[in-house]
């Protein structure tokens, strides 16, 4: 038998002479029957899958669910738009768009707690009331409070004209718009108190204020203890209600022509 490197050798695996390996030359039957090797080539009408197209190699992929993207099962971020699966926040690029509005952001409004001016708005008042929001000095120095005293002087006249007001401070941004607005007084809560009628007798109810609701009569010392939440006190004709830094609020029957 000749090698291929041209020695005759007497073994059939391996050559005497170089050790080549030796195999017999395949026969002209054995040659055409041989399966072809070389790849086929792509049709259009069968293109070829890349790993782009895939969107992995050899593993299934995951759609992303801002932009479709095909992504490895265990990617934390969509390699074509950003997104993260970990947390479901959106591309940075888009986060501006996705931000919510400060009304959106604000924990809804009880309707219990809503002002008059609100959708379902309280019965009118058939009577003449209103309140006389003052400035009190004494109060604001039993708070110790951080927020400088404004000027006081005469007391701002309130019409309460339906059966069911809230006292607070007003926020567009929340849609608040209390029927006795305590103005620039800090201590004040958003949606601080509610005060309903029957039309002859008046009630205080706090609201889960930040601060509480005191009340006192006209003599005395000033409140030390605030009222239990949510429950209505009913107020007498010489009560004054405090509230915030210095906010004090007297309810009483208007004047003729006051109004």
């Amino acid at each position: 038998m000749i090698c291929p490197s041209g020695h005759e050798s007497a073994a059939t695996d391996y050559c005497d002479v170089c050790g080549t390996a030796l195999s017999p030359a395949p026969t002209s039957d054995a040659a055409s029957a041989a399966p072809a090797h070389d790849a086929p080539e792509a049709s259009a009408e069968s293109p070829a899958v890349t790993p782009a197209a895939s969107g992995s190699v050899g593993t299934s992929s995951s759609d992303c669910p801002h932009c479709g993207a095909g992504n490895l099962p265990d990617a934390l971020f969509c390699e074509a738009c950003g997104y993260d699966f970990t947390t479901g926040a959106v591309p940075a690029s888009e986060r501006v768009e996705a931000l919510p509005t400060p009304a959106e952001l604000a924990p809804p409004i009880p309707a219990s707690d809503m002002s008059a001016e609100a959708a379902n708005p309280a019965p009118e008042n058939p009577e003449a009331w209103v309140a006389e929001v003052w400035i009190d000095p004494q109060w604001y120095a039993s708070q110790s409070s951080p927020d400088p005293l404004p000027s006081a002087g005469p007391p701002r006249v309130v019409p309460l004209r339906h059966t069911s007001l809230l006292i607070g401070r007003a926020s567009q941004s929340r849609g608040i718009n209390p029927d006795v607005d305590c103005g620039v007084d800090n201590g004040v809560s958003r949606r601080h108190a509610q005060l309903t009628t029957d039309g002859s007798r008046w009630w205080i109810e706090d609201l889960d204020s930040s601060n509480g609701t005191f009340v006192s009569d006209v003599v005395g010392e000033l409140p030390t203890t605030e009222i239990a939440r949510r429950t209505k006190v009913e107020l007498g004709p010489d009560t004054r209600i405090f509230l915030g830094s210095w906010t004090r609020v007297v309810v009483r029957r208007a004047d003729p022509g006051e109004l």
